[in-house]
């Protein structure tokens, strides 16, 4: 109750700041004001979550759409967009705790079936949803005119777009119960490589798009060197950084928080200078200090808790702040189906799977619920198509915000359940009481 009540006073507050007495001083003071407001709030809102036993995920971003500009307007959209500053950083905060997770000599006798199964799952998933979508394509609101050979390609498309999962949010939530076991390791592994898989398919998907409407497809030495850069390049570039940190923490090992935020700020903006992936990056700096230099005694995981917190709740609540739920209410009913149906596939890819790599474990049987939760991966492969092909492929996008608004909140809250079914919440830390998170968080908003 109290926490409850301190997060409608601060939200009052911060209304009648931005709204009522200086909204004319806005502009200049909007982003210490979001992120401090963002950073108390959404804590907040986040530990209520918690108490009630829901994924504090679920809570920032529930909190973010509530108080965003399409509801609340506690924040508006200018401080919305100024929440975005962080989105690089905890990116590449997020898949660089996905890599410290993936320790190879523990996940070595179950890689094999983990590849099985991923490959099995991916595969009902899109043939599922490609036959789906090129059944129904004459009524949905894309291209109905299409003929028989684009109605192929565009189905392709749009079935990888839907499939992809969503690394980022997985991470967080494994990262936010503290979970280790067989499920998170399972889950992780398919999210993982099933987006590497799916990104590849993307690209076939979208040339072969362009040909089919007539257009003159990138293929050649010209795809393939691209390819090959935007992947090995950045594994190569996340190897390189993560060799140099890990070589930090065992000669130097001072201020560790303050500089694995440097090396997730390096990740995300250099890399994305260099045409590097961020997200495959930081998951590469991650593996290279979990396997090859691993850190002494918990400090990693002491600066993880310190520098993770306060960036995951801003970017969380910048992601509710920013969803477009007018999309949501335009094309509800056909976003409502496709989820349905995504699902199907889900449970029904995963089940095969299980039983094509021999995994009939409890555990194995619940992954279907950590793959429904999609986010950046998606919109960023939306936003392409809308940039590549004008008109059919804004609505593409407009379909996709849709999927996204639905998943980010039901994911996480699947996901926690079946890691709590499992047993694993909490196990990655359960021999030792961590931090206190309100402490953390309050401490790091008057820094802001």
């Amino acid at each position: 109750m109290n926490r409850l009540l301190a997060l409608l006073i601060v939200s009052s507050v911060t209304y009648l700041i931005t709204n009522r007495v200086l909204p004319a001083q806005m502009a200049a003071r909007g982003t210490a004001l979001a992120l401090g407001f963002t950073l108390i709030a959404a804590a907040l809102a986040g530990e209520i979550f918690g108490r009630l036993r829901l994924p504090r995920i679920t809570g920032y971003l529930l909190f973010g759409i509530l108080c965003g500009p399409y509801l609340g307007e506690v924040i508006n959209s200018a401080m919305a967009r100024e929440l975005q500053v962080v989105n690089g950083v905890a990116v590449a905060l997020i898949a660089f705790v996905a890599g410290t997770e993936l320790n190879l000599h523990r996940l070595r006798p179950k890689l094999q079936a983990m590849l099985k199964m991923g490959g099995v799952t991916i595969l009902v998933m899109w043939t599922g949803l490609w036959v789906a979508y090129w059944a129904a394509w004459p009524w949905l609101p894309l291209v109905p005119e299409a003929d028989t050979l684009q109605r192929l390609a565009l189905s392709a498309l749009l079935s990888t777009v839907t499939v992809t999962f969503s690394p980022t949010v997985t991470i967080a939530v494994i990262a936010e119960g503290r979970a280790r076991g067989p499920l998170a390791e399972l889950v992780l592994a398919v999210v993982i490589l099933g987006d590497l898989m799916l990104i590849l398919l993307f690209t076939l998907s979208s040339e072969a798009v362009r040909w089919s409407l007539g257009g003159t497809p990138a293929v050649g030495a010209g795809l393939v060197s691209g390819l090959a850069w935007e992947i090995f390049g950045s594994l190569a570039f996340g190897a390189l950084v993560g060799s140099v940190f890990a070589l930090y923490l065992r000669w130097v090992g001072h201020e560790l928080t303050v500089v694995l935020l440097a090396v997730c700020v390096l990740l995300s903006q250099l890399g994305s200078a260099l045409h590097f992936a961020p997200l495959l990056a930081a998951l590469a700096t991650g593996l290279v200090v979990e396997n090859i230099a691993p850190p002494q005694g918990d400090a990693l995981r002491d600066a993880i808790e310190r520098g993770a917190l306060p960036v995951l709740v801003i970017f969380f609540a910048a992601a509710g702040a920013n969803l477009q739920l007018a999309a949501l209410a335009q094309i509800g009913y056909l976003a409502i189906a496709v989820s349905l149906l995504r699902l199907v596939c889900i449970r029904g890819g995963t089940t095969l799977g299980c039983r094509v790599a021999g995994l009939e474990s409890p555990q194995a049987r619940m992954v279907w619920m950590g793959l429904v939760s999609q986010a950046g991966v998606t919109l960023g492969l939306a936003v392409l198509v809308a940039s590549e092909f004008p008109g059919w492929g804004d609505r593409l996008a407009t379909l996709t915000v849709a999927l996204i608004a639905l998943h980010e909140i039901v994911g996480p809250i699947l996901f926690r359940s079946a890691l709590a079914c499992a047993g694993e919440l909490g196990k990655m830390d359960e021999e030792r009481e961590g931090p206190d998170v309100l402490d953390d968080v309050h401490e790091a908003g008057a820094r802001a």
